[in-house]
């Protein structure tokens, strides 16, 4: 047996290598929702930690290993690759298929595993605009992705938005910049895609009768090309500049991109605009860099505004020292005060968010600020307990601590 990974998890070599996947023992394996793949793909738990293996031939193993790599080197929203297992031989010497093996997405599931339960339409709507969205992100980085699908994206939660990822990337390549026949064939591919899983889906008698599998489908286009086109065309001005450019960088925030800086030439007395776009990342790096948590940039911009707050409430002139205090006197308690089987319901960044915004309508409706503390209780009482256990779907060990807690006075 051969092990490439850049850092390798001891863990894995406990796992039954000489078997083949289909074949792994269930005590090895987690039940995790997954779509449709023409590979044996199997979930395990090691330490803690939830990876997917997947069976496939090695050339294609090494390319989309290295092809993960590189995204994840460009700060692309794509699943982390951690080693190839190859040279692998069963018991009777019949040698074996290598396994590239991925580290799975906490509290993410697969598009195809949402869109088999009845969804709202605002619920659909926000999905659509996250995978739009990601084939944006993938197309600025000059990455054609060959395979978009329900089954090859994954979805998680962001602050009461939806953030995508991709899951499959052996159909690939990686290039400088992608022209509009390359962006246009890889539209395609997932209209046709997307298209035909949502008819699978319909004949099943698992998709919603109001959605119609067609308009689905040219929805993700037609929002992608919008996009795409706020994102990079050129704007021509004749006056009121100031005002028009803030509206355009404001449409990008809104869309979930930030401006690094704005381009502004002069032609025939026309001042044309364009904004130099990075994706997304912004407050997700900030709030890494003064908390150490690592959050969506939905849920990081959130926490960033609170943090801020309690900066200018403690009248702390040092950001480095408000953050600090933040995490340990406000973020840590918080989360500490979550009873621990209510811990499997929300990661503690999504978690902290749904409070704060909790406590604005509570505030709201009371004509004054309530405080920390009792939207604290309110939100585990009236909102927390009742919703679905998401953690425990994906096999996430919850705290072992199950013990009530009382808020921390300190909040």
């Amino acid at each position: 047996m051969r092990i490439t990974s850049a850092l390798v998890d001891p863990a894995l070599l406990e796992l039954p290598w000489p078997t083949p996947l289909e074949d792994w023992p269930a005590d090895h394996l987690v039940a995790l929702p997954q779509g449709i793949s023409r590979h044996v793909v199997r979930f395990v738990r090691l330490d803690g930690t939830v990876y997917a293996a997947k069976e496939t031939r090695e050339r294609i193993a090494e390319r989309e290993y290295d092809l993960l790599r590189a995204l994840e080197r460009l700060g692309a929203p794509a699943v982390e690759a951690v080693a190839i297992v190859a040279d692998r031989v069963a018991a009777d010497g019949e040698h074996l298929e290598p396994v590239l093996v991925t580290r799975h997405l906490q509290f993410s599931l697969p598009y195809r595993a949402v869109f088999s339960h009845t969804l709202r339409p605002e619920t659909m709507n926000r999905l659509l605009d996250a995978l739009a969205a990601l084939l944006v992100r993938l197309h600025l980085l000059g990455f054609f992705w060959g395979d978009c699908s329900l089954s090859n994206t994954l979805f998680r939660r962001d602050a009461g938005a939806f953030a995508a990822y991709l899951v499959d990337a052996e159909t690939g390549a990686l290039h400088l910049r992608l022209s509009n026949g390359q962006r246009d064939e890889d539209l395609e591919i997932a209209r046709t895609n997307i298209f035909g899983e949502s008819l699978d889906l319909q004949a099943a008698g698992l998709l919603h009768e109001a959605i119609d599998p067609e308009q689905v489908s040219d929805e993700v286009v037609r929002r992608y090309e919008t996009l795409w086109h706020e994102l990079t065309h050129e704007e021509k001005v004749e006056k009121d500049t100031r005002r028009n450019m803030e509206r355009r960088i404001r449409r990008l925030n809104e869309m979930g991109f930030d401006v690094e800086e704005v381009s502004m030439s002069v032609v025939d007395s026309q001042i044309h605009i364009r904004p130099k776009v990075v994706d997304a990342g912004h407050h997700t790096r900030r709030l890494l860099r003064l908390t150490g948590l690592d959050a969506e940039e939905n849920q990081a911009r959130r926490l960033l505004n609170d943090l801020d707050a309690y900066r200018a409430e403690s009248d702390l002139a040092d950001e480095s020292q408000a953050a600090h205090r933040w995490l340990t006197e406000v973020f840590e308690p918080v989360v500490r005060a979550v009873p621990g089987p209510l811990r499997r319901k929300l990661e503690p960044p999504e978690l902290f968010v749904q409070i704060i915004e909790h406590r604005f309508h509570l505030s709201e409706k009371a004509g004054r600020d309530v405080g920390l503390a009792p939207a604290v209780q309110s939100f585990l009482n009236d909102v927390l307990v009742h919703r679905p256990d998401e953690q425990a779907i994906l096999g996430y060990d919850a705290d072992d601590d199950d013990s009530e807690e009382t808020v921390s006075p300190e909040l």
